[in-house]
């Protein structure tokens, strides 16, 4: 069974000069895949995202603009992450409850995952993944 200690910060390999900053996601940066790419953006400050766990995809979640806080559990623990440097991502593995909240105005979360969407596959029920993540 995956533990949130599963979960790791990945470092996004950027380039600066004096035209700016570009950070370059290529497949040895990610250690899956990427069969989907979507973005959450004009979230209000007050409200949060997620509440789901995954069956099959995995993840990378990353702060391209503003900040925000990814909370991961894995049924016996719970870990508060910061994510606000687009050089960073946050790896989720399969099996792992994950919350975002306290977005900052303009804030963008970006996220890459492994699969194309599945509604089956995912845990909506925070009883119902805790009970599995138990067993």
């Amino acid at each position: 069974m995956k533990t949130i200690g599963d979960s790791k910060i990945i470092e996004i390999p950027k380039v600066h000069d004096e035209r700016g900053s570009l950070a370059v996601i290529e497949k040895e940066v990610v250690p899956f895949a990427i069969k989907r790419v979507y973005y959450l953006y004009d979230v209000p400050s007050d409200s949060y995202r997620g509440g789901h766990a995954h069956k099959e995809q995995e993840s990378v979640i990353i702060a391209l603009s503003g900040s925000f806080e990814v909370i991961i559990d894995d049924g016996k623990s719970r870990k508060r992450i910061m994510l606000n440097k687009p050089t960073q991502g946050l790896y989720i593995p399969t099996n792992i409850w994950r919350e975002i909240d306290n977005f900052s105005s303009g804030a963008v979360c970006l996220v890459l995952a492994s699969t194309t969407y599945n509604e089956d596959e995912y845990i909506r029920e925070y009883k119902t993944f805790k009970n599995q993540s138990m067993g």
